[in-house]
């Protein structure tokens, strides 16, 4: 591998808290340990194929650690190997246009790239690591469902969010002997569903592993009501199912790779329930997007930073073709491969993400306290 003087980052996918930290420590550790210079493509791999970017410096990264989102902000619909071009005539094709990112990095000096993202980001990441260039990734998902890691940023800064969230509504469910029904993130992995309602004393807790019989959900909203406590709140991930059903679907938006948008099965579940429990007022509450953002916890910021130096070291050891993780307290390596697969171009691993066991200690916990899985 040629020497490196000069390194690119790419922030792609959905944004979250901790980005910025993991700027913050690539950037530092690339000009105080390596003297390296640094820029930062803006707008995720759009920036790469544009030519559009910023220089990196001590200055321009100082007091950004606590800050959510990313100061070069993000994309989750360019994918260089697969982008949807506009003809002249107006219609639309897909095309490979790596090659033209790769000359913008010759023509820029930029001599390695350091990707954070989930698994469309890194599987790009992968592939221009298949062209020569050499790639580190930083894996980012506030689902945390990437089974490459134990944790990925973001998740704890959400998870604070939805607790904080559920408080609120809490007294709210409490003054008006209401049921609320409350609806997260999470995709097809429940981590966050189940974390955040365990902490925020969730009634019913709806994940993607257990399918849910409504019947059942009305069962302990009646024992609560039996006991005294005439409320309750319901926690839904968005990836929730009933037993032989589908997920909620919200829309499918075409030009980006995960095309598939979930959402909505809380209010349908709210319709359902003020049905079935007419006696109760049954609310409705999507936390959707204010999950992604804020000021970030001390946790993604300790672990951003440490992902960011680990990364630089990683990349200036020869490491490249390799993503950072977390496994128990260390921060340690694996091939991109063995996380987004070892497929085609732009093809992801079908394995799926990291989901809640049914069996696991926390869905164990929680039924031992009450919670319903609604199963």
């Amino acid at each position: 591998m040629k020497e490196i003087r000069k390194i690119g980052i790419i922030t792609g996918g959905g944004d979250c808290s901790g980005l910025n930290a993991v700027i913050n420590g690539i950037t530092k550790c690339a000009v105080n340990k390596y003297g390296l210079e640094v820029v930062g493509f803006t707008k995720g791999y759009s920036g790469l194929y544009h030519n559009t970017y910023r220089p990196l410096d001590l200055r321009a990264v100082s007091g950004i650690l606590h800050e959510g989102g990313t100061i070069l902000k993000s994309s989750n619909k360019d994918n260089l190997f697969n982008l949807r071009v506009r003809n002249d005539d107006g219609s639309y094709e897909y095309k490979d246009v790596s090659d033209e990112a790769v000359q913008n990095l010759k023509y820029l000096g930029v001599d390695a790239l350091i990707v954070i993202g989930g698994d469309g980001t890194l599987t790009s990441a992968r592939d221009f690591h298949r062209k020569g260039i050499p790639v580190v990734g930083v894996p980012k998902t506030i689902d945390n469902d990437l089974p490459a890691t134990d944790v990925t940023f973001g998740y704890n800064t959400s998870l604070e969010t939805i607790t904080d969230a559920l408080d609120k509504i809490h007294t709210t469910a409490y003054s008006h002997d209401r049921v609320m029904v409350v609806e997260v993130m999470g995709r097809n992995s429940g981590w966050l569903a189940l974390e955040g309602g365990l902490a925020g004393s969730g009634d019913v807790i709806l994940i993607p592993e257990i399918p849910y019989d409504i019947n059942k959900v009305v069962d302990k909203i009646k024992q609560r009501d039996a006991f005294g406590r005439n409320f309750s709140i319901i926690v839904v991930s968005e990836g929730a199912k009933p037993l032989g059903g589908e997920v909620t679907v919200r829309e499918i938006v075409e030009d980006s790779p995960d095309s598939v948008r979930l959402g909505g099965i809380g209010s349908v579940i709210a319709s359902q329930l003020q049905k079935l429990i007419p006696e109760h007022e049954v609310r409705y509450t999507n936390l959707a997007y204010i999950q992604r953002g804020g000021i970030t916890s001390q946790f993604d910021r300790a672990l951003g930073l440490l992902f960011g130096v680990n990364a630089v070291d990683l990349l200036m050891s020869g490491g490249s073709g390799r993503m950072v993780q977390l496994r128990g307290r260390k921060i340690t390596s694996i091939p991109l491969d063995e996380v987004v697969g070892s497929g085609e171009v732009g093809e992801t691993s079908k394995g799926g993400g990291k989901q809640v066991d049914p069996e696991g200690q926390f869905v164990q916990a929680a039924k031992a306290i009450g919670i319903s899985f609604g199963d």
